[in-house]
């Protein structure tokens, strides 16, 4: 009898009939087979059973109007809550939008098919089927207009430091309205997870953050810290002797802004890495466009940020984050226990210590390298 080509090594395709009550497990093991059905079991699987280990650092981005849809309380706060995020880089806008629920603002579903200059006329703002009441946007301004005027934000500080400061009066007020959710920065504070944002001044807390400056406000944005902090974070997983995985919701600023840790490693800290680890992707987005939001994790390999020998715990799956996102964390939460909290919100000047020290010695060691004999000339 021939020998069985290798190529059929996977598991056999069953077509079992689907039954009642089905649960996320059984959907994700047995069902989901081939396709970006197949992605996404393999995302799950790739999870649970490697990513959620111990000694793995996880960063999560997000774009897209996730947290409108709900997305925010429902998905990604469990999961930071069990301690399977352990930092995060977010569009500003998804973060602003989150705050609406945690003030008791609230949105509605709504269609996509509607007359938008009558949502105009009757002071109503779509996000596609997301609709809600213009002073939605005018009482959530006002809460962090009245923040950015306090004397902890007369500062120019990382986002990390900003977001955990936001957080710290979303979660009093999340208490004092009894809710049975939390967001994303209320979570964060909580557990002391660093939030960052790309982007700062692209979403309306920037916008906001800029009106406060027009009045004699000192709140402003360090940049330059986060590059710093959050290679520092990455670093640290790696030389602690554990690994670095990444979780990403759609693509653009924040995806770029997660993965360029490692590049900043290596080629301008010239420090010795190799890339992340683990790479998970939710995304619509097709990479022949040349857009970042749809480059593979082979094309990363290039760039330095995954790690060449790791591409096998790599898996994009090509699906609506707000389809896969519930699937993923219920599967998550339902296969794993929570894990210790990393809290590295309080490491942040430890970490920075850490990453300076390392890129002064690789910066000696290439200055070696790159001398030039004395007797040419």
């Amino acid at each position: 009898m021939p020998q069985k080509s290798t190529f059929l090594r996977g598991r056999r395709i069953i077509p079992n009939p689907i039954g009642k009550n089905v649960g996320v497990g059984d959907l994700v093991e047995t069902y989901f087979q081939a396709y970006n059905a197949g992605r996404l079991s393999e995302a799950c699987r790739l999870f649970v059973t490697s990513m959620l280990k111990n000694d793995v650092t996880v960063g999560m981005s997000i774009a897209g109007a996730l947290t409108p849809a709900g997305l925010g309380g429902s998905c990604v706060v469990p999961m930071m809550e069990a301690g399977f995020i352990d930092w995060i880089v977010s569009t500003g806008a998804n973060l602003y939008h989150d705050s609406h629920f945690a003030i008791g603002l609230s949105l509605h579903q709504g269609s996509p098919f509607v007359d938008d200059k009558l949502l105009k006329r009757e002071s109503v703002i779509r996000i596609y089927d997301v609709v809600f009441d213009y002073n939605v946007l005018v009482s959530t301004d006002e809460f962090y207009r009245r923040l950015f005027a306090g004397p902890e934000f007369q500062k120019v500080m990382s986002t990390s430091e900003f977001h955990y400061k936001i957080g710290k009066y979303l979660l009093e007020r999340e208490s004092v309205l009894n809710l049975s959710h939390s967001s994303i920065l209320a979570t964060g504070f909580k557990y002391k997870i660093p939030i960052y944002t790309s982007s700062p001044g692209d979403s309306a807390i920037g916008m906001n953050a800029a009106e406060a400056a027009l009045y004699g406000g000192k709140c402003g944005f360090d940049v330059i810290a986060d590059v710093n902090e959050t290679s520092a974070i990455v670093l640290e997983a790696k030389r602690k002797g554990g690994k670095s995985g990444v979780l990403i919701l759609g693509g653009g600023s924040p995806k770029n802004f997660l993965l360029q840790t490692e590049p900043q490693i290596q080629e301008v800290l010239k420090i010795d890495e190799k890339g992340h680890d683990y790479f998970i992707q939710f995304t619509d987005a097709r990479p022949d466009t040349g857009g970042l939001s749809g480059a593979t994790p082979s094309e990363a390999v290039s760039w330095g940020k995954i790690d060449p020998s790791k591409l096998s715990d790599t898996v994009v799956s090509y699906v609506d984050s707000t389809i896969a996102m519930p699937i993923f964390a219920s599967y998550a939460l339902w296969k794993r226990k929570p894990r210790r909290h990393k809290r590295l919100y309080f490491k942040r000047e430890e970490l920075l210590r850490h990453l300076a020290r390392a890129a002064a010695r690789a910066r000696k060691r290439s200055s070696r390298r790159t001398d030039v004999p004395p007797h040419i000339h």
